[in-house]
């Protein structure tokens, strides 16, 4: 399997950008095992201005994009095993005040991912599924959801598994969650 060595800016939390490796998609009878950003969608640390649309991810299509960004940034790193990589989509309010809108879609392939219940353990830093309120149906999906803490921000975080060793998380801050069902829903891989 070709490794290719990229330079990722780590933006959901201020960090100093880290040298990671992602794997080559490897293509499978049910799609790609796991989709990965490219080259050119992680390189420079810069904050994307205007963000990029619907397909700021190479392999994920966010098909309900709410209006009003004025930001964007690609997030991703290698560790424990398992890569994971997304884009937050922000406006320009600070982060505490409640009218601040943000939208994190973040994509982990954990290959030991395979039910919903195993996202507890999730080996992740930042967005951990410990203290959920439990799985519910939302955008026509079975997920986890919990409400938004101190690391994450105000609003609501939720998350599932796509297939095997394929995990799609989501955080919205509090404006957004109203549309969060409808996020979910269109969130193809």
């Amino acid at each position: 399997m070709r490794t290719t060595h990229m330079l990722a800016a780590l933006t959901t939390v201020p960090v100093a950008a880290a040298l990671i490796a992602l794997p080559a998609q490897a293509a499978t009878s049910s799609g790609p095992a796991c989709p990965a950003p490219t080259r050119a969608e992680l390189k420079g640390t810069e904050t994307d201005t205007p963000p990029k649309g619907a397909k700021a991810l190479r392999g994920v299509r966010v098909r309900h994009l709410p209006k009003g960004f004025t930001n964007g940034s690609v997030s991703a790193m290698k560790h424990d095993g398992i890569t994971e990589y997304g884009y937050t989509w922000s406006d320009n309010r600070d982060d505490l005040d409640r009218a601040h809108r943000s939208l994190w879609v973040r994509v982990v392939c954990w290959p030991k991912a395979s039910k919903l219940a195993q996202l507890r353990k999730l080996p992740v830093d930042l967005g951990t599924f410990t203290n959920t309120e439990g799985a519910v149906r939302l955008g026509g999906r079975t997920v986890l959801k919990k409400e938004g803490d101190g690391a994450l921000g105000h609003g609501r975080y939720v998350g599932w598994v796509e297939r095997k060793g394929v995990v799609v998380t989501v955080m919205v801050s509090q404006p957004l969650v109203p549309e969060l069902a409808t996020i979910v829903k269109g969130i193809k891989l």
